[in-house]
């Protein structure tokens, strides 16, 4: 049950993210622009600072696309060391095969 809330969770955090992506990039933007002056550059930031802090993308986990599982996660197909060992055996992954030497 634990494992479904945390994708739940981290589902939620990835519409956040994707919610607040566009506000977040221009207030970064004018947090750092030299051309403004100070006190609009810490209005920015303080704004910034106001964002929710799963806005902030470095909060979102890639996790197995089975179980959820967020350690030894593989890009290409999605899944965990452990998933992606069980389906590439059973021949469910195209174009993987078992190699021996």
């Amino acid at each position: 049950m634990a494992k479904r809330s945390l994708i739940a969770k981290q589902r939620q955090r990835e519409r956040t993210v994707a919610a607040y992506a566009e506000r977040r990039a221009a207030y970064r933007h004018d947090s750092v622009n030299p051309h403004l002056r100070p006190d609009e550059r810490d209005e920015a930031m303080r704004r910034l600072h106001a964002l929710p802090r799963d806005a902030s993308p470095t909060r979102l986990r890639n996790r197995d696309a089975i179980d959820g599982r967020p350690r030894a996660f593989n890009r290409r197909f999605g899944l965990s060391r452990i998933n992606l060992r069980d389906k590439a055996h059973r021949g469910e992954l195209p174009g993987v095969v078992k190699s021996s030497w």
